[in-house]
């Protein structure tokens, strides 16, 4: 008898999702050792990622018709390109439904709709000690960008750069 993959369907996120992301959110986030710092509420998710007119969106994917994993991407602008891009912003696959090609099912979709869009790139970020995704990544064809560093302001720090007073100006 053949060893046969569970049928996957992957679909848009509706506002219905909202409990469900952010349960996945949850769990991704304690799989990279950062649930303390989820605050995002089911009300955030509505309003910020699953209004028709959102920027971010997302996607869920469902393993032999069980609720597996979601994405939540966007699209940007590579000023040397002249094309918009597509970021991926969040993949997840709870664990009971990895190694069933949820995950590589996710990224093609997603490279699908780069593609349908004429993206001329498609990107995302992962945190270095990840290696089973870095590893899983790689193996699909894409390659690190080990010369950027990316950079965050956040929190207290953003609002105080964002109220300082300008620099004067030299005389």
């Amino acid at each position: 008898m053949k060893n046969e993959r569970p049928e996957i369907e992957i679909r848009a996120a509706s506002a219905d999702d909202a409990p469900l992301i952010l349960g996945f959110i949850k769990e991704l986030a304690v799989y990279e050792k950062a649930g303390h710092e989820v605050s995002a509420t089911e009300a955030d998710i509505r309003r910020t990622l699953l209004r028709a007119d959102a920027g971010p969106r997302a996607l869920i994917c469902r393993v032999a018709g069980v609720d597996a994993g979601f994405a939540v991407y966007f699209f940007n602008y590579s000023t040397w390109l002249g094309r918009q891009g597509l970021y991926l912003e969040d993949l997840y696959v709870s664990p009971s439904h990895r190694n069933t090609g949820a995950g590589k099912a996710m990224l093609r979709h997603l490279a699908r709709i780069a593609v349908a869009n004429d993206c001329g790139r498609f990107e995302w970020s992962v945190l270095d000690w990840n290696e089973p995704a870095i590893r899983f990544y790689r193996s699909i064809g894409a390659v690190p960008l080990d010369e950027w560093v990316r950079y965050r302001l956040a929190g207290q720090a953003l609002a105080d750069f964002a109220q300082a007073a300008p620099a004067a100006r030299p005389a």
